[in-house]
């Protein structure tokens, strides 16, 4: 019973991963409906994997943590200068510090560090390099972190609930 449930607000928009105790739980007492079953017999029934609650839930709006980890995940781990995938990537700053480049969402991508040294201290087009992806800013704090621990954990299972709300 330790599998883990992925749980969605009533506008289907991921809130949080729980334990699939916590979910049956939430479907006994009448607060949660199941939107797919999968694992696990409890009592010769399929657990939940993803449930959907009742009532929505207003969650205040909070940012995304800017940080070296986030900024990895937002670009899917991939240079975003020659699309290799790897997990040893550095942060390049598009326009550079030296000229004024901050530390922001819209100013850092992953990249391999092949790529970051021949940008240099240059912008991508002096360098002769283009974006694969312009950098955004993450708008949706919950469905970022369900996403992330979804993708690392769980792969492709939750990815349709999860992409809507990217």
């Amino acid at each position: 019973m330790a599998a883990q449930v992925l749980v969605l607000n009533a506008s289907r928009e991921p809130l949080h991963i729980c334990s699939r105790r916590r979910a049956v739980v939430l479907m006994y007492k009448g607060k949660a409906v199941a939107i797919e079953h999968k694992g696990a017999e409890i009592n010769g029934v399929a657990g939940p994997s993803v449930i959907m609650l009742c009532d929505y839930v207003r969650i205040p709006y909070t940012k995304v943590a800017l940080n070296r980890s986030n900024v990895l995940h937002r670009d899917n781990y991939t240079c975003q200068y020659c699309g290799v995938k790897r997990n040893n990537l550095t942060l390049d700053h598009v326009l550079p510090r030296c000229r004024g480049g901050r530390d922001t969402w819209e100013n850092l991508v992953a990249a391999c560090n092949s790529c970051n040294e021949r940008k240099g201290h240059r912008l991508p087009r002096e360098a002769g390099m283009t974006l694969f992806r312009r950098p955004v800013r993450p708008n949706n704090r919950l469905a970022f972190e369900v996403s992330k621990h979804c993708r690392r954990k769980y792969g492709a299972g939750w990815l349709k609930y999860l992409e809507q709300h990217d």
